[in-house]
């Protein structure tokens, strides 16, 4: 156990940073799926617009990097072409 008054606070912190950051991640996993799910019907567009702006938003706040999020969007973009197809 730490015994440094701010090591004691820092660990603090990344509890809480760690659930924040878990939350978001959760959020995207389940906006990707709903896209997926959508795809070929009339919430297509609505649901592909959500999942894009949630993974901006975490990439913006730095949960996930940029090129992480242009993957997922190019990936999901593709998903949901093919199943159209």
């Amino acid at each position: 156990m730490a015994q440094i008054k701010a090591s004691i606070k820092s660990i603090r912190k990344d509890i809480k940073i760690t659930a924040a950051n878990a939350s978001v991640k959760s959020e995207i996993r389940t906006a990707v799926k709903k896209a997926i799910a959508a795809a070929g019907t009339e919430q297509e567009t609505e649901s592909l617009r959500s999942a894009i702006s949630v993974i901006d938003s975490a990439e913006r706040k730095g949960i996930i990097h940029k090129n992480n999020a242009a993957r997922k969007k190019s990936r999901l973009n593709a998903r949901i072409k093919a199943q159209k197809a």
